[in-house]
Order: structure tokens, then C-alpha cells, then sequence
């Protein structure tokens, strides 16, 4: 694949996914016959734990039409870069214009995309090997991707989302945590399909969260140089609102939030920003909830991998794994999971689950990013006198 924009869409995307393939890692060592296992294992958890994510949260019906991909990190690099592309087309449209007429700017554009191509790979290729899974919310395709170690996910067709499930990634956890293969990949598939029912059960919330993105790139205001630099320094932000929900079933990188605080330029942007803020805390949280709250009777050895992958959040791999982090928003993220796990539990604690469901209601029943930390503010604004004690 070749790109022919000319400069124009800020990023040569096709140069920024041979170069994610090209450097990014190899998976665990696993043998052809475990690989197929391992993808026919995760396609049959999904299965599975949609019934119990439905069961335990009392939200939605069936699912007949969101399909689930086992992908390789290669194809993780191929959605998100396919997700991510559409999702900031609108600022693009906004950039050419303004550089149209503009004396070499269509050489500068086209030297900056390919700088800019090779940066998102580098860190694409970093991210890869981190994300376990992820409900894509805004791809724009419907298949085309192989399942298994040499998965890929293809970009044709409009879709509503999908589920993609990491195989090498899962299976390298796994084996790090020295926890029970069966119990770590259901868990992680309980997390991805809580988000998967999120937008499937609640049909507003994708265009919500659509609108609210675009609303903030509409106040950006920046000349393209400018915003090469914040895109390069800010690329972490691929992993989550370029492909879905959240870059990740359990250590994603920060869905968006990166890039968007690094063009923060107003105060409508400001306020925009915690409002998603907030959606991605509830959002991450209940699904970090849903995961351990669906019990020791479906996932024996819950207690113990909870346990054991916080350590892992915590601690990271060591000095270039943390400052990685830091760079990327991952630490950002890891306070969503936090923040969120807290606000829900704080409020089925106080009202059940049917009264901690009234946040899917409308966006007016969102918690705000004040809300988030008071939860008793949130179930007082939303249930009044009639919340019980």
C-alpha cells in the first residue's frame, strides 16, 4: 500500500503500519496446535460471556450481529490504525482546507506525513504487545481478517464495532502471571463483552461519545506544524478512541485522553474533555467491576488473578516500560479503571444494579467528571429522595 495524499492527512498511515509490523515483537512461543486452541478457546469465552455479563448487569438482549476477532498483534495495528483514521477525519478536512493555496505547503505536509507515519508505528509497535482485547466502537469495517496468530483485521465496510481478542498477548500474560489459562482468558472476555453490551444495549452512547470527540476536534485551531508536533508526542492516544471504548480488556493505553489534552487549547474544549473523562472512567470501571463481580462460581480463581495482575499494572517491566507509560497516558488510564471501579461500586452499593443502571438512561445521566469522585452526588442528582440507604 502506497499513500497518495500528498500531505494531506497529517499522517502516512500505510507507512505507519509497515513499520508497526516491521518492528513489532514476536509473540510467545506456542505451537500451531496450542495457537488453535487458544483462538477457538477466546471465540467460545466471548460466546459465553456474554450470557453472563448480561445476566449479572440486567442489560441487553442477545447478540446476534457484533462479530469477535481473535487477532495477532499485527492485526491490533491494522484496526486501530483503521478506527483511528476515521475518527479525526473531520480535523483533517479542517487542516487541508486551511493549507490550501499556501505557498509549499503541500511538500511540507508530505515530508511531516511520513515523519509522522514512522513515529505512529514505532509507538503502535509498542502498544501491540500491550492490549489484550478491545470492543472497537468506531471501525470502519465489517471483516475481512484472519483469526489466530496471523490474524488481521481488513478495512473495507462500515461496521457498528466488533470485538477483537489479542491471542499472543493473552496467552504471554498468562504465562507470566503463572495463572489458570482457562479462568485468565474468560476473565479477560468478560471485560471486553461488558463493553461490547455497553454500546450494543445502550444506542445512544456511540453517537454520543462520536459527537463529543468531534465537537473537540471542531474547537482545535491549530496549524498543521503545530499539530504534527502534539500528534507525534501524543500518538499513545491510538490504542483507545481510535479503535473502541478502550484500548484494552485490562492495560490499555489511555483511549484518546493523551492526544486530546495536548490540544487543549479552550475552554468549551476543557469542558468537552471532562465530560469524556468521566464516560471513559464509567465505562472502564464497570467493566472492571462486571469482571470480578461475575463470581468465583464462572472464574474459580478470580481473587487470585486480580491480585496478581494489579501487581502487574503497578509495577510495570521496569524503567523504560514505566516511562513509557508515563508518555502514553497509561498511568492516566490505570486511574480511569480506578476512579470508575469506585464510582460503580459506590452506587450499587447505594441503589442495586437496576438503580445504577439508570446512568445509561440518556447523556443527562451520565456521571460528571465532579460526579465520578462523589457518587453520592451522582445518586442524589439522579434518584433524589426515593435512593435507598
Amino acid at each position: 500500500m502506497t499513500s497518495s495524499s500528498g500531505g494531506a492527512d497529517m499522517i502516512d498511515w500505510d507507512l505507519a503500519v509497515a513499520t508497526a509490523t516491521r518492528l513489532v515483537r514476536p509473540g510467545p512461543e506456542i505451537s500451531r496446535e496450542e495457537a488453535r486452541e487458544a483462538v477457538a478457546e477466546l471465540r467460545r469465552f466471548a460466546s459465553e460471556a456474554e450470557r453472563h455479563v448480561r445476566e449479572y448487569t440486567g442489560m441487553g438482549e442477545p447478540n446476534t450481529g457484533t462479530p469477535v476477532l481473535v487477532v495477532d498483534r499485527p492485526g491490533w495495528v491494522q484496526a486501530n490504525v483503521a478506527g483511528f483514521r476515521t475518527v479525526i477525519q473531520p480535523l483533517v478536512a479542517k487542516l487541508r482546507s486551511r493549507r490550501e493555496g499556501v505557498p509549499g505547503a503541500a511538500v511540507l505536509g508530505a515530508v511531516g506525513e511520513k515523519v509522522t507515519g514512522i513515529e505512529v508505528g514505532m509507538l503502535l509497535a509498542f502498544l501491540s504487545s500491550r492490549v489484550l482485547g478491545q470492543y472497537e466502537t468506531f471501525a470502519p469495517l465489517a471483516g475481512g481478517g484472519r483469526d489466530g496468530q496471523d490474524g488481521a483485521a481488513g478495512a473495507d465496510a462500515p461496521s457498528a464495532g466488533r470485538l477483537l481478542l489479542v491471542a499472543p498477548n493473552i496467552v504471554h500474560v498468562e504465562r507470566e502471571l503463572e495463572v489458570d489459562p482457562r479462568d485468565f482468558r474468560l476473565w479477560v472476555c468478560l471485560h471486553e463483552e461488558t463493553h461490547r453490551t455497553q454500546f450494543t444495549a445502550v444506542p445512544w452512547l456511540r453517537d454520543h461519545v462520536e459527537s463529543e470527540i468531534q465537537a473537540f476536534l471542531a474547537e482545535t485551531d491549530v496549524d498543521p506544524a503545530t499539530l504534527f508536533e502534539r500528534l507525534r508526542e501524543a500518538v499513545g492516544s491510538i490504542g483507545g478512541f481510535g479503535g473502541g471504548s478502550a484500548a484494552s480488556g485490562s492495560e490499555g493505553a489511555d483511549g484518546g485522553t493523551g492526544m486530546l489534552i495536548d490540544v487543549v487549547q479552550t475552554p468549551a474544549q476543557r469542558e468537552i474533555l471532562g465530560r469524556l473523562t468521566a464516560v471513559m472512567s464509567l465505562l472502564e470501571g464497570h467493566a472492571d467491576v462486571v469482571m470480578d463481580g461475575v463470581g468465583p462460581e464462572v472464574v474459580p480463581s478470580v481473587a487470585e488473578i486480580r491480585e496478581k495482575f494489579q501487581q502487574r499494572r503497578a509495577k510495570g517491566a521496569g524503567r523504560l516500560d514505566q516511562a513509557l507509560r508515563r508518555l502514553l497516558g497509561l498511568d492516566a488510564k490505570l486511574r480511569q479503571y480506578q476512579d470508575g471501579a469506585a464510582f460503580t461500586r459506590a452506587v450499587v452499593d447505594a441503589v442495586g444494579m437496576d438503580g445504577f443502571n439508570r446512568v445509561w438512561t440518556s447523556p443527562n445521566t451520565l456521571p460528571t467528571k465532579e460526579e465520578i469522585h462523589d457518587p453520592a452526588a451522582w445518586v442524589s442528582r439522579v434518584h433524589g429522595s426515593s435512593a435507598s440507604s
